[in-house]
């Protein structure tokens, strides 16, 4: 019996999905099958489980062997957990089939996997108990209230009158506090600010809920003030200061050709010259601004450029060497990547696509993504928080080497990424974790919330995520558990991890060293069926 079996998602043939278990929800208790035949094709039907004591053997509304119908037909399998104990169980349905009772035998396997759960004890209640609740009858309708239960509703009233006047009184008090502060600040900006307009309008701006409802109390606030406040207080003599052992002379470097530009920031394929030999070079990436860049976007290129200095990995380009000389733009130098930017080459290959279907390989953007995995992996076991984390944050190789990069001037090259939500800070806000959009904590957590993003860059090669929706409803929009769409082509396995780096509670969340084990066997299975 010539037959194919193939796994079809709105009209397409997924090629990759027959390899893996394909997950049942927990709720659905059964499977409904369609089938018909052209002529006389005779089965039989079995079924196996790796764990009896979690799940039973699954029952079907068909025979176990006969005819398959000739007409259009739907036949059930009920997959009923025993409710013991906590189990993800792999369920096969083996379907043999043969025509006219000959020895040539199609077997045709389905594999899936449902987790049972063990169900809780039920309150066991004693034979007196029961006779004694069936003879007595309750209608809580008809029925006059009781002393006690009067006595309940007056203490419930008093209660709540009482909470109310405390709520009344809190309110006043904030009232009057917050005036107190923005009074404060007021006389103090005005005595010490030069050139400062508008003082108050900065005050409300600090004190403005970015979250749903307003849910975030108040006093978060001053911490992310006092935040911001940090990181510009960062001078830049103190930036130099910080980068003065790796500086070398401007005469060491020469610029080529501009990679790309910003509205005050550049990045140009450079040669730097050895100190050593002058007559080798190397091949670098020049990170510099223009003439008409603040001191405030300086200082930030050279505080971000550090993110990842003295980090090694595979998987990572940390800078190697910064230019500060007097009456020259600084200038940070990392090692070439022919191929530049991950989120710009993603975007080259959707152009070449359409007439080059075999330009990039699934497997390729898999083996991209464990190498992402593999350097965050790295960072958190150092401790370092990357906050940023994205494919314009990455570049890449002709060899498909991906590493991640800091994120200096990527504000400024790639604007549409970055959005301020009234607190004059522009924030990657579609790659962002919700407990960093509402309460500004940063974590490993929120590294994989971001990875997961990126991830989704990849399947779409370079797609914006969320570009339908308001990045000032984005907070709100995460609360709700909406998130972005499966990409087209995606196997459903590979968007589940990205489900996974997507969970609200940070604590659920995978770590990057599981990713990399999981990616790394997806991989591997996609080099085995491709």
């Amino acid at each position: 019996l010539d037959a194919e079996l193939s796994y079809v998602r709105n009209d397409v043939v997924n090629h990759y999905a027959l390899s893996f278990n394909l997950l049942i929800p927990s709720e659905t208790n059964n499977l409904h099958f369609t089938w018909h035949a052209k002529s006389k094709v005779e089965y039989k039907l079995g079924f196996q489980v790796h764990d009896p004591m979690a799940m039973a053997l699954p029952q079907a509304n068909i025979s176990l062997q006969g005819e398959v119908p000739r007409t259009l037909s739907v036949f059930r399998v009920e997959l009923s957990c025993t409710g013991r104990l906590d189990s993800d169980v792999t369920i096969l349905m083996q379907l043999n089939l043969t025509i006219n009772s000959s020895k040539n035998i199609t077997v045709l396997n389905f594999k899936r996997r449902k987790m049972c759960y063990k169900k809780l004890e039920p309150e066991i209640k004693s034979p007196a108990a029961d006779k004694n609740s069936s003879k007595a009858i309750f209608d809580p309708v008809n029925a006059a209230p009781t002393t006690s239960t009067r006595v309940f509703y007056i203490s419930v009233g008093v209660c709540c009158a009482v909470i109310f006047l405390v709520a009344i009184i809190l309110a006043v008090l904030h009232l009057h506090s917050m005036k107190r502060i923005e009074l404060d600040d007021s006389i103090s900006e005005s005595s010490s600010s030069q050139g400062l307009s508008q003082p108050s309008t900065q005050t409300t701006q600090y004190l403005r809920a970015d979250t749903p409802n307003n849910a975030t109390p108040v006093t978060s606030y001053p911490t992310l003030r006092i935040e911001k406040n940090d990181l510009k207080s960062v001078t830049l003599m103190e930036a130099k200061a910080k980068v003065k052992d790796i500086a070398i002379s401007r005469e060491r470097i020469t610029l080529k050709d501009v990679l790309q530009e910003g509205t005050f920031g550049r990045i140009f394929h450079g040669i730097l010259i050895e100190e050593k030999d002058p007559s080798k070079e190397k091949q670098v990436f020049v990170k510099t601004v223009k003439d008409q860049a603040s001191e405030v976007q300086v200082t930030m290129m050279l505080t971000e450029s550090c993110k990842l200095r003295g980090l090694h990995h595979r998987n990572l380009l940390p800078i190697t060497h910064v230019c500060i000389e007097e009456g020259e733009k600084p200038m940070v130098l990392l090692p070439y990547m022919n191929w530049g930017n991950l989120k710009l080459f993603l975007r080259q290959c959707k152009l070449v696509e359409a007439n080059n279907p075999q330009a990039i390989s699934q497997q390729d953007l898999v083996h991209m993504a464990i190498q992402i995995a593999c350097g965050m992996s790295y960072l958190a076991r150092r401790e370092v928080i990357h906050k940023d984390l994205a494919a314009r944050n990455c570049v890449i190789d002709d060899a498909l080497q991906v590493k991640i990069t800091d994120n200096a001037l990527s504000r400024d090259l790639f604007p549409m990424d970055y959005h301020c939500l009234g607190d004059n800070e522009n924030r990657p806000v579609r790659w962002m974790a919700l407990e960093s959009l509402v309460n500004n904590e940063f974590s490993s957590a929120s590294d994989v919330w971001a990875f997961g993003v990126t991830l989704w860059e990849l399947m779409t090669l370079g797609q914006t995520p969320y570009v339908d929706i308001d990045p000032f409803e984005m907070a709100a929009y995460l609360k709700d558990g909406y998130r972005i769409a499966q990409p087209i082509n995606c196997p459903d396995e590979l968007f589940a991890v990205m489900a996974c780096c997507w969970a609200l509670d940070p604590e659920e969340r995978p770590k990057f060293q599981q990713l990399v084990q999981c990616l790394t066997e997806f991989h591997a299975a996609l080099g085995a069926y491709v």
